[in-house]
């Protein structure tokens, strides 16, 4: 039995990249997973299916965010594949989907800002909402931000406005349901090897450039960022609240003095 047995959680945009190394971890600790994915089923299917290989449980839900309606098939899905589980309410909500913005100002045209926005703030408020009257008292709520914020990337600003509006949720969020249990929390990966990511990681010189502004000196893999989730989510996160965890290795701590 694992610590998370009984449990149940939504991981948005669980069926790649760090998602669905989320999901595995979650699944691994005796969770019932909801593998959410935007288009890609193949790649949600092959999510269940490592999840139930290794005897896990786990089924999927799509919801194309930023389309209309998008959360209510989100919810629609969710709590029927919950009661055809058994499930008796959601525990653990990971508000993981979301989008790049490679622009900088100049370049960021207002339909691009409004997807991004839309994508990676309005809908994680709103999944959020929607989620709590199905959230267990206990229950966990972790968003997926980033060191964007932390940092200035010029290339990356609707991104990181995003990321940084996204951050700004957990305290209030903290402070509205501490008093029934729930946590809520922000994880900030730095550069993590995904696809959304292989663009950059798959560039020698951008990997030695991030390498060498990293304390642990090498990339993140999406396991990093799944193992303190599942952290958070477990009952060893109950007294951690309204908090940003950086999960960067050390990213951009200050200069790197050779021994």
């Amino acid at each position: 039995m694992g610590e998370l047995t009984g449990k149940a959680a939504l991981v948005t945009g669980g069926s790649r990249g760090i998602g669905r190394a989320v999901a595995l971890r979650l699944a691994a600790a005796g969770a019932l997973v909801v593998v959410h994915y935007g288009g890609n089923e193949a790649a949600a299917k092959e999510t269940v299916a490592r999840i139930e290989a290794a005897g896990g449980r786990a089924f999927a839900v799509e919801a194309r965010f930023g389309e209309a309606g998008a959360v209510d098939r989100l919810f629609a899905g969710l709590t029927a594949g919950l009661a055809a589980h058994g499930a008796s309410g959601l525990d653990i909500l990971v508000n993981n989907a979301g989008i790049i913005s490679g622009n900088p100002i100049a370049a960021v045209t207002p339909e691009e800002f409004d997807r991004v926005w839309t994508i990676n703030v309005s809908t994680p408020f709103f999944v959020v909402q929607r989620a709590l009257a199905l959230l267990n008292d206990g229950g966990r709520i972790i968003n997926m931000g980033s060191t964007a914020s932390r940092f200035a990337v010029s290339t990356q600003i609707a991104y990181t406005v995003s990321k940084a509006a996204l951050e700004s949720m957990a305290p209030s969020l903290a402070n509205e349901l501490g008093r029934r249990g729930i946590t809520v929390n922000t994880v900030a990966p730095g550069a993590v090897r995904t696809d959304m990511t292989a663009g950059h990681t798959a560039i020698p010189e951008v990997v030695a450039g991030l390498e060498s502004i990293t304390a642990l000196g090498r990339l993140g893999e999406p396991e990093d960022v799944a193992d303190v989730v599942g952290f958070l989510a477990g009952p060893q996160g109950r007294w951690i609240t309204g908090q940003t965890v950086d999960v960067s290795g050390g990213t951009f701590l200050g200069p790197i003095v050779p021994a």
